[in-house]
């Protein structure tokens, strides 16, 4: 498969051969959510404590009598009803986090980053340099391809400077190769790599 690589300027400056093994692969879209999923269920604190009726301070004293008070009955003060009471079904800490296999990650990363390309929402790019690491270099590649939806760069490695250009701009995000993940891709609308995240890539994951 032959792609076109461009330089941040959006000039074609040449091609690249890629492996079907990583950009070629079957689209699975129920892979890809379930994936999607745990990937978000992962990220949720679960720290969320309340009391319930048997924690909240205070005593089960019957507050008056049950009849003859002109009150509603009540057993006591802790319950729900009453301000400061128990909650409830309280939220508890917990795990929200699901098991998935590696295999399935492996596989439903390759498939999101093909259905990118058939849709030619990826982009290879020769290099992602920014000279001065200003926001307005980082800008002007955003303009020179037109992009106003979300973007994704995926560098070879990691570069701190490039990465300051780009924290301000909310629709550009930055990443590398060995992070890149499943929903990164598909919650950008384009996805920038770069020829050494190509490689990356490949060798990490071409059989």
């Amino acid at each position: 498969m032959k792609a076109k690589v461009y330089n941040i300027q959006n000039a074609e400056v040449g091609q690249i051969t890629l492996k079907d093994d990583v950009f070629g692969v079957e689209y699975n879209e129920p892979l890809i959510h379930e994936v999607v999923v745990a990937y978000n269920a992962h990220n949720l604190q679960g720290t969320k404590s309340v009391l319930t009726r048997s924690e909240v301070r205070g005593h089960a004293k019957k507050p008056w009598a049950q009849k003859h008070t002109g009150h509603a009955r009540q057993g006591s003060t802790k319950g729900p009803q009453w301000t400061g009471g128990g909650i409830v079904f309280a939220p508890k800490p917990r795990d929200f986090s699901k098991k998935v296999n590696k295999y399935a990650k492996r596989f439903a990363l390759l498939s999101a980053l093909s259905q990118k390309l058939a849709q030619k929402e990826v982009v290879v790019l020769d290099e992602f340099k920014l000279e001065n690491a200003k926001t307005k270099d980082a800008q002007a590649f955003l303009d020179a391809f037109k992009q106003t939806d979300s973007a994704l760069v995926v560098l070879g490695e990691q570069d701190k400077l490039t990465q300051r250009a780009t924290n301000n701009i909310q629709t550009l995000s930055l990443t590398t190769a060995d992070t890149l993940n499943v929903y990164d891709v598909v919650s950008n609308k384009k996805v920038f790599l770069t020829k050494s995240a190509v490689k990356k890539l490949e060798e990490a994951y071409a059989q």
